[in-house]
C-alpha cells in the first residue's frame, strides 16, 4: 500500500463517547439523596443568579442579541423579563449563576463547579415545556430537571476524578460544555446516533484555555466563561437533533484526535523526548455519586480551594482585629492545588482577580470578619489598604498531607490553616479547617444555612409574599417535582 495516503475507514464511536450516551439516555435516577441535593442545589444556583443581578458587569451582557427581541415561547431568565431563544438563555443564565463564584463546586484532578450546567438544562426545558402546552401536551416538570442536574453533574463530575485539563492548559469548561450537549440532547428527545453526535462534536470543538482563571491574565471572563460553555451544549445538542453527522473518531485519530493535538503533555526539549500522550479515564461507573457528593458554598463567595482558609481567618478575627498594625508575618498552610491556582503576590487588577487570591480573601475575613463579593470591587479595595499590608506580610506553605487527602475517595478535604504572628513575638494558635461547611462530611449544619443565603437571595430581587412562595415550593420535594417547569419559572421572572 501507498504511504501517502491515508486508509479511509471510518471508526466507529470512540468508547468513551459511547458511555457517556448510554448513561445520558438510559439511566434512572433514583436515588432520594441525590434527588434532594440536586433540590438544593437548583436553591442554590437560582439563588447566586439572582444575587449576580446586582452587579452592573454582569448585567450589561444579559439579554437578546438584537435588543428589544422576545420569542414566543422563548426561555425566560431568572430574575429579569428577558424571554429568549434557549441558546442566549442558557448563556444568560449561565454567566448569573457563575459570576460571584459562590455556586457548587467539584474538586478532584480537574476542578469544576456543575451547577453551570443549569443554565443550559433549565432554558431547554422551559422552552420545550411552553411548546408542549401549545400544543395541548403535559408540560415537562421539575423532576425532570432534577434528573437532568444530577445526570450533568455525574457527567461532568466523574469526568474530573482523574482527567486533568488543567494540566494541559485548558480550562475545565470543557466538561459544562460535554455535560450540558448531552444532558440537553437527552431533554430534546436524541435517538442514540443524535446522542453520540452532539458528544463528539462538544469534543472536536477547539477548547477554552485556563489563561483568564491565572496571573497575570485573571479577568471576567471567567465569569462567564461557563455560560458560554452550557450555551455552546444547547446549540450542538440542536444541531444533532437535526440530524448532523457526527466525528466518530474524535478523541483517538492519530494525529488529529483530541487526545493528540489537545490532551498531550508537550516537553521542552522536543528533540530528545516525545510528547507524553494521554487517554481519558474513567475510574467508576456513572451513577448519582457526584451530587450526593458536591460541595456547596455556603458561607463565602471565594474560589472554593480558599474557603477553609476564610473560615479559619474569621474564626482569628476577633483575637487579631485590635492588632491588626501588630502583625509581622501570616502563615498559610494548604494544599497543592491552591498554591497552583490561588497563590498570588503583587497588584490585583480587578475584581475577578481578587477572589482568585488566596491571600486576598484571607486578609479580608481575618481584618473584617466576613467575606462578602462587594469585597473584591475596586472601590472597597482602594479604601482599605490594610489588605494588601496583610497581603505582604503572608507566607504560603504546602502541608502533604492536605494535598494527599485532598486527593482521596473517602475524604475529599479541602484544607487550610492560618496563624498570625505578631512583631512582639507573640503568635495565634494555628486555627485549621479541613472541611468547609459545604461538604458532605458537614450537611447537617450547612444545609439550613444553604437555605437562609436562598431566602436572602430572593429578597434582593422580590416582594416578600413571592419570596415566600417560592422558598415553600423548593423545601417541598414532592411539591416542586410536580411542578411544570413552565410555571416554576414564572415564580422568577422580573
Amino acid at each position: 500500500m501507498s504511504s501517502n495516503v491515508d486508509l479511509n475507514q471510518r471508526p466507529p464511536y470512540d468508547p468513551v463517547i459511547e458511555t457517556i450516551a448510554d448513561y445520558a439516555l438510559d439511566y434512572r435516577v433514583e436515588s432520594a439523596e441525590a434527588l434532594g441535593t440536586a433540590r438544593h442545589c437548583l436553591m442554590d444556583s437560582l439563588g447566586c443568579a439572582l444575587m449576580a443581578l446586582r452587579f452592573p458587569e454582569c448585567t450589561k451582557l444579559l439579554g437578546p442579541l438584537v435588543e428589544g427581541t422576545q420569542v414566543p415561547q422563548g426561555a425566560r431568565v431568572p430574575g429579569t423579563s428577558y424571554r429568549m431563544d434557549p441558546v442566549k438563555a442558557a448563556w444568560d443564565l449561565g454567566a448569573m449563576i457563575r459570576w460571584l463564584d459562590f455556586n457548587d463546586t467539584w474538586l478532584a484532578a480537574e476542578w469544576a463547579h456543575p451547577s453551570d450546567n443549569l443554565g443550559g438544562i433549565l432554558a431547554v426545558a422551559d422552552h420545550l415545556s411552553q411548546r408542549r402546552v401549545a400544543r395541548g401536551e403535559s408540560p415537562l416538570t421539575m423532576r425532570l430537571v432534577l434528573e437532568a442536574m444530577v445526570k450533568a453533574h455525574e457527567i461532568q463530575g466523574v469526568m474530573a476524578l482523574e482527567n486533568s485539563f488543567n494540566r494541559v492548559g485548558l480550562d475545565h469548561v470543557v466538561l459544562v460544555k460535554l455535560a450540558s450537549t448531552a444532558v440537553c440532547a437527552w431533554l430534546m428527545g436524541a435517538s442514540r446516533e443524535q446522542m453520540l453526535s452532539a458528544i463528539s462534536h462538544a469534543l472536536v470543538d477547539g477548547q477554552a484555555l485556563r489563561t483568564y482563571r491565572h496571573a497575570p491574565n485573571a479577568g471576567s471572563r471567567k465569569s462567564w466563561a461557563a455560560g458560554d460553555a452550557t450555551s455552546r451544549g444547547v446549540r450542538l445538542a440542536d444541531i444533532a437533533m437535526r440530524g448532523e453527522m457526527g466525528v466518530p473518531g474524535v478523541l483517538s485519530a492519530p494525529q488529529w484526535g483530541f487526545y493528540d493535538v489537545s490532551y498531550s503533555h508537550t516537553n521542552k526539549d522536543l528533540a530528545t523526548k516525545p510528547l507524553e500522550k494521554h487517554h481519558f479515564s474513567l475510574p467508576q461507573p456513572f451513577g448519582s455519586y457526584v451530587m450526593e457528593n458536591i460541595l456547596f458554598k455556603v458561607s463565602y463567595p471565594a474560589e472554593f480551594h480558599g474557603q477553609t482558609a476564610c473560615e479559619a481567618a474569621v474564626r482569628l478575627h476577633p483575637l487579631v482585629r485590635n492588632r491588626i498594625t501588630e502583625i509581622d508575618r501570616i502563615l498559610i498552610t494548604t494544599q497543592e492545588s491552591a498554591i497552583r491556582i490561588i497563590s498570588k503576590e503583587g497588584a490585583l487588577a480587578n475584581a475577578a482577580d481578587r477572589d482568585h487570591c488566596l491571600q486576598y480573601m484571607t486578609a479580608v475575613a481575618l481584618a473584617y470578619g466576613d467575606l462578602a463579593a462587594e469585597h473584591y470591587e475596586d472601590d472597597f479595595h482602594q479604601s482599605h489598604p490594610i489588605i494588601d499590608r496583610l497581603r505582604e506580610c503572608m507566607e504560603v506553605v504546602e502541608d502533604p498531607r492536605y494535598s494527599r487527602e485532598y486527593l482521596e475517595a473517602d475524604k475529599r478535604s479541602i484544607a487550610n490553616a492560618v496563624q498570625v504572628f505578631y512583631k512582639d513575638g507573640r503568635h495565634t494558635e494555628k486555627v485549621e479547617v479541613e472541611y468547609p461547611m459545604g461538604h458532605r462530611r458537614r450537611r447537617s449544619e450547612g444545609m439550613p444555612l444553604l437555605e437562609e443565603k436562598f431566602k436572602a437571595s430572593l429578597a434582593t430581587r422580590f416582594a416578600p409574599h413571592r419570596c415566600a412562595q417560592i422558598l415553600a415550593l423548593c423545601k417541598d420535594q414532592a411539591a416542586l417535582e410536580a411542578m411544570p417547569v413552565d410555571r416554576f419559572v414564572e415564580f422568577f421572572v422580573g
